[in-house]
């Protein structure tokens, strides 16, 4: 009878044989007893190897191996109260499917330091810890929960282009490619293609997809490459109505990443917040009066940038609030596709922050097809380069408007990491283009 295959979080004393197959993680020899901790995804398991009770030739495959080597090890469950899992497992046959070589680029269970380049130089093998892992983990458990919150609330997922002709907030940071001998851009976000959609009686969607910025930045804060959660809905009476959306949205995501996501949480010793709805709405006018008054030298229209969001942030931070909106910036600073607040110098744009950094934008957009063309001109772009998008609202276009939220940011505000690249598989910044 062939042994039982099992993983770590399944073997249980009374299986009899079984089969269990990762990474050999550690050997500890101690002259006539050896013990191997083995790996996989759901935990460690230990190996026991008396070595008179062993056939000589496995005793000696077992204690040599290099650490994360790939095995599979057949042998008897036997209880044990030494161990974590209170049981090991009594080697009788091992098959060897690829011998790690010597020395490793970084350890996996060492306690030393390791650079980040280091890091994300070997991401396969930083990948292997379980604290890593726990990471992209719940990146999907998010990703999962969002989707679910938005067929809940009636919205249709959907899909744009990523290679587009023009871009949504003007040229600067545009990556532009060759494409079959015209100038093509890699998509800044698909901001144009879901208000077009709006136009269709498609009146609520949204998209999870890559977007690309040049950003000449080099901060804790900033990839070219991100993970971008975009909504657009109709029928909206303000840019309230797009607030409210997003904090239902993200209560939900936070909710079923504290419940769902439990286990992660535990093994990065994190907790979740999950602060009650409605979440504050700052205005733009009242941000710069916090920020004056903390010391930092703004003028109305000035963007409030790293320093003036992490003032706010501490500011809510001492009345108990994590999430709150900043909402009419200037319409000098906002994309063309913004509506202006009549009669000021202001929008009816938001920004969503969390601890102190902006992890969404979003707001009411401008419907009416002649002050659109009017805002495009405005900020110096040619309306004739844009009629593929501007045409939507030519023969009718309902009130909308709608968000993006950087989920990479997200996540890395929702569990403290130091950095946003900790949150992305294999980042991309101004240095790193591999692996």
């Amino acid at each position: 009878m062939a042994a039982l295959i099992r993983d770590s979080s399944t073997v249980k004393v009374g299986d009899g044989e079984v089969t269990v197959r990762g990474w050999i993680q550690d050997t500890r020899n101690l002259g006539g007893i050896s013990f191997i901790a083995l790996r996989d995804r759901y935990g460690v398991i230990q190996l026991t190897l008396p070595k008179k009770k062993i056939e000589p030739e496995l005793f000696k495959t077992l204690t040599t191996i290099s650490r994360e080597s790939v095995v599979a090890v057949t042998g008897e469950v036997k209880e044990s109260n030494q161990t974590e899992l209170g049981l090991e497992i009594i080697p009788s046959a091992v098959e060897v499917y690829s011998e790690a070589s010597t020395p490793l680029p970084m350890g996996v269970i060492d306690k030393v330091n390791v650079e980040m380049d280091t890091r994300l130089n070997n991401r396969f093998m930083d990948l292997r810890k379980p604290e890593i892992r726990a990471i992209f983990e719940l990146k999907s458990l998010m990703v999962r929960l969002i989707v679910e919150a938005m067929e809940e609330n009636g919205f249709t997922q959907v899909y744009t282009p990523k290679i587009v002709g023009s871009g949504a907030e003007g040229g600067a940071t545009l990556f532009q490619i060759e494409y079959f001998g015209k100038k093509a851009y890699l998509a800044q976000s698909p901001q144009l293609y879901k208000q077009m959609l709006m136009s269709t009686g498609l009146d609520r969607v949204f998209e999870l997809g890559p977007a690309f910025r040049a950003e000449k930045s080099n901060t804790n804060r900033h990839v070219t490459e991100f993970i971008s959660f975009d909504g657009e809905f109709t029928w909206i009476n303000d840019q309230e109505d797009v607030m409210h959306m997003i904090e239902t949205v993200i209560d939900y995501v936070l909710k079923g990443l504290k419940e769902r996501g439990a286990k992660q949480l535990e093994i990065l010793g994190k907790e979740i917040n999950i602060q009650p709805t409605p979440y504050p709405i700052l205005k733009y006018e009242e941000c710069l009066k916090i920020v004056n008054d903390a010391g930092l030298d703004l003028k109305d229209g000035d963007d409030l940038g790293t320093e003036g969001e992490k003032i706010i942030g501490e500011y809510m931070a001492e009345k108990g609030k994590d999430l709150y909106f900043i909402a009419e910036y200037p319409e000098a600073e906002k994309p063309f596709y913004i509506m202006e607040k009549d009669g000021t110098p202001y929008s009816y744009s938001f920004d969503l922050d969390y601890k102190g950094q902006e992890i969404s934008s979003g707001g009411q957009r401008e419907h009416r097809f002649d002050r659109l063309v009017a805002r495009i001109e405005k900020i110096g772009l040619n309306p004739d380069d844009f009629t593929f998008y501007t045409d939507a609202f030519k023969y009718g276009m309902p009130p909308h408007g709608g968000w993006g939220i950087g989920i990479d940011r997200l996540l890395t505000k929702m569990l403290d990491l130091p950095n946003v690249r900790e949150g992305i598989l294999f980042p991309r910044d101004m240095q790193r283009l591999l692996p």
